[in-house]
This record gives C-alpha cells, sequence and structure tokens, in this order.
C-alpha cells in the first residue's frame, strides 16, 4: 500500500488524542470551549489554532514522535500546544513547574527534547540551563513581545505562529500505539521517570473519566489544578474537550477568585485537593458562601475528613463529593468513588472506572481474595507504554501480566477499593504494620491541626 493511501485509512481508523478537538469543533463550533481571563475561545477557535501551531511546528521540522517540552501553566496555549502535538503525530511533555533548574534540566535532556513551549516567566531558568540543552533546536514563547527574548536557541512567538500558521487540517499518520504525551514522575529516592503515554490510554481515559464523572456538553469545569499534571490535564481537560464542556482556567487557587468564578460563570464540576477545600471552608470571604450550581466536587491525593465532608456538602448542596485515585502511569483515575459510597464509605478509594481490571497481589504474585491485603495490580489499556530509557524498571512493573501500582490496599465485597499505604511508606510498630495516610487522616479530623 502506498503512502497516501495508508494515511487515507489512518485518518479513517485511527485513535488519535488531536481528533478529540476537530470532532468537538464540528459538533459544537460556536459554544465556547476555553474561558482564560478576558480569552474566550469556541471550539472551532480552538481547533483552528491547534491546527495552526501544529502546522507550525511541522514547518519548523518537526519529525514523527519528536519531543515538544511545555513550559506553561493554565492558560489557553498550554491546552492548544498540548493538543497540536497530538495532531501532528509529536509528543507533548508537559513540564513539572515545581520542579527547580536542575529538576527541569534533568527532564529535558533525557527526553531529549527538540522543541520547548515556554511562558516568558521561565526565561531566566532556560537561560540558566540551556547549554545543557543540547538537543533544543526551537523555543516557542507564550506571552512574550514581539521581539521573542533569545536563549541561545532559533526563538519564535506563538502569536505569530498562530498568526501566519495554516489552520487547515493536519494530515498525517498516526498509530494509536504512538506516544501522545511523556510526563515525569515524582523522585523521591531517585531522579524522575519519564512515562510514555499513548495515544489510545489517553482516550480511553477521556471516554471512561467522561462516564465515571456523568460529563457532557453541558458542563462549566473550573480547571485550578495544573494541566501539567496527569490529574487535571487525562482525567479533567481531555475528557472535557471530548464531550464539547466549557473550561475555565486559572492559574492558581486563590479561595475569593475561585468563588467568583464559579458564580460569575455557573461552575458544574470542579476538582481541589483536599487543603484547597479546606480553606474555602475556613477563608473569611468565602466560608459562608453556598455554591448551587456545582454538582460534582471532584478531590484527589487523599480521603477527606467526615466531619469536613459534612461542611463541604453545606458549602455544595447539590454537588456529589466523590475522591478519584491512580498514577500516572496508568492515567488516571483508575478508581472513582460512586455517590452512594460518598459518605458510607468516604475512606475508601472507590471501585475501578469503567476500562480498568483491579486485582490484589502478593509477594510471589498471587491473586488474593477480598478482604486482604496486598499490592495493586491494574489491566486495561489506560497503561502507559513505558518507562522513557528504563527497560528494565518497564519489565518489573509489568510482571505476572499486570501492571504493579506499588500501592498497597484491600478490596471489600463490592470492589471498593481500601487503600493502606504506598508498599515503601507502612509503618512498622509494636509489631504491627500501620499506614501512614490512617495517621494523617486521623490528625487531620482534630480541629485543632490545619493540615497533615
Amino acid at each position: 500500500m502506498d503512502h497516501r493511501l495508508a494515511l487515507e485509512r489512518n485518518l479513517v481508523q485511527r485513535v488519535c488524542v488531536g481528533d478529540i478537538v476537530t470532532r468537538s469543533a464540528s459538533r459544537f463550533p460556536d459554544k465556547v470551549a476555553i474561558i482564560d481571563g478576558n480569552v474566550r475561545l469556541t471550539f472551532r477557535q480552538f481547533n483552528e489554532r491547534v491546527n495552526c501551531l501544529g502546522n507550525a511546528l511541522l514547518e519548523l521540522g518537526a519529525a514523527h514522535q519528536d519531543v515538544v517540552a511545555i513550559m506553561c501553566p493554565n492558560r489557553w496555549e498550554m491546552l492548544v500546544s498540548y493538543f497540536a502535538c497530538a495532531k501532528a503525530g509529536l509528543i507533548a511533555m508537559p513540564v513539572n513547574l515545581a520542579l527547580n533548574a536542575r529538576g527541569m534540566a534533568y527532564c529535558l535532556s533525557d527526553a531529549k527534547a527538540r522543541f520547548i513551549v515556554a511562558d516568558v516567566f521561565f526565561h531566566p531558568v532556560l537561560a540558566e540551563i540551556m547549554s545543557d540543552l543540547h538537543h533544543v533546536e526551537h523555543v516557542i514563547w507564550v506571552g512574550a513581545p514581539a521581539d521573542a527574548p533569545s536563549v541561545g536557541k532559533t526563538s519564535h512567538h506563538m502569536e505569530q505562529l498562530l498568526a501566519t500558521g495554516r489552520a487547515d487540517e493536519i494530515e498525517v499518520m498516526v498509530d494509536d500505539r504512538d506516544i501522545v504525551q511523556l510526563m515525569y514522575t515524582s523522585g523521591t529516592t531517585a531522579m524522575p521517570k519519564g512515562v510514555l503515554t499513548s495515544h489510545v490510554a489517553v482516550t480511553i481515559t477521556a471516554l471512561s473519566g467522561a462516564l465515571a464523572n456523568k460529563t457532557d456538553h453541558t458542563n462549566v469545569s473550573l480547571v485550578v489544578l495544573p494541566l501539567f499534571h496527569c490529574a487535571m490535564l487525562n482525567a479533567g481537560a481531555v475528557p472535557l474537550t471530548l464531550v464539547g464542556g466549557t473550561q475555565v482556567l486559572l492559574q492558581k487557587f486563590d479561595p475569593v477568585q475561585v468563588a467568583e468564578l464559579i458564580e460569575k460563570e455557573q461552575v458544574t464540576s470542579m476538582g481541589l485537593l483536599p487543603m484547597m477545600y479546606r480553606v474555602l471552608l475556613t477563608h473569611p470571604e468565602t466560608r459562608s458562601r453556598v455554591f448551587p450550581s456545582v454538582t460534582m466536587a471532584r478531590y484527589a491525593m487523599a480521603p477527606l475528613p467526615e466531619n469536613m465532608l459534612y461542611e463541604l456538602k453545606k458549602m455544595f448542596p447539590n454537588a456529589d463529593l466523590l475522591l478519584g485515585s491512580g498514577q500516572t502511569e496508568f492515567t488516571p483515575p483508575t478508581t472513582f468513588q460512586r455517590p452512594e459510597h460518598q459518605f458510607a464509605k468516604s475512606a475508601s478509594w472507590g471501585v475501578a472506572t469503567p476500562m480498568v481490571q483491579i486485582g490484589i497481589m502478593d509477594d510471589e504474585g498471587r491473586l488474593l481474595p477480598r478482604g486482604q491485603v496486598g499490592e495493586i495490580v491494574y489491566r486495561g489499556p489506560h497503561a502507559m507504554e513505558g518507562y522513557l530509557n528504563l527497560p528494565e524498571e518497564t519489565a518489573a512493573s509489568f510482571r505476572h501480566g499486570w501492571f504493579h501500582s506499588g500501592d498497597m490496599a484491600w478490596m471489600d465485597e463490592e470492589g471498593v477499593v481500601w487503600f493502606t499505604d504506598r508498599k515503601k511508606d507502612m509503618i512498622k510498630t509494636g509489631g504491627e504494620n500501620v499506614a501512614s495516610i490512617e495517621v494523617e487522616r486521623l490528625l487531620l479530623g482534630h480541629p485543632a491541626i490545619h493540615d497533615a
């Protein structure tokens, strides 16, 4: 089959994350897709900018599966960059903006990134580390003046690329198992590991997340958690784009601004960390406010104490308050609480999401019966393709025909997962295993303790 025929077939059959924007623009061309301060982009405008940037990257010489690092906070350019890479068959690498210069340099070098899309705020950091980034050829600045600053590489300005780029649809070969994103996991005892995730994994996660969260085109979601993290990007932004919902972007958490945006934009769903909800409940300008428009208030990282859940229910009277969990390697969420469990089993992680199979395994590779504690293992198309440049670690993660999470838990008769601790974090005291998360949850239930 010649290349043109192969491409035509590929365009019909493929699973490509970039096609999510194309389809939503076709279904909802004039509906607002992104609200970012004073900027309001319709799906048509969103798709046009994605195409312009994707075509511009290809014209600059980006080759199939080249890595494009994205150093950008929660602004529309971040989402345009991510989907442009997906459409163009490139690998988007959202950089953890909380890393120091050394950490960023390691990730960029390990990934051999050829392109960087960077907010001008990070010019000093890039100027400091660029001499070590031998693979970088082009830097595309976001929010910079027309004369984009130089860091020793060819510099461009995104606004100029968008103004001169071609808005017609990008037609290149994209295989279902091509890598669409590269994210680095937090390193506690070693340097971060690069997680390679396919178009299939991200697309299935988006479909699964939309089902689990009952998300459709009427949803207006507040995006506060960083888009460089898989929790917000894969469990929030991509599913919302898929169904034609609206995203309200906020670059940093501010309780008063959160409250104002919820009321102004009639936000229906949001996802925050437990400490953020605590601030909303205690801040003098927000603690007495009520937000009836919100029907889904997700949270992550750890279960909320019951007394805090009841207080949040007063603030969000029409919302389900549900915990979602997962990890970068298995494109979260992998578990999500059911509404009927939000109070009855609030300390749990919930049940497996629609396309994930969960088992509990012992150290010898045997699946354990319900009620017994072991390591959480997963099966499903959410799985990563592997760790970048780490074949041995990749093989170890997939041993016994399951993906090994490193999390310890047990499952009850309903299939609800009760997390106990990270395998490496269990506390041994008095001959007993004690989960650190249980200690934290107990402490957080005390009125004199703000955070643990």
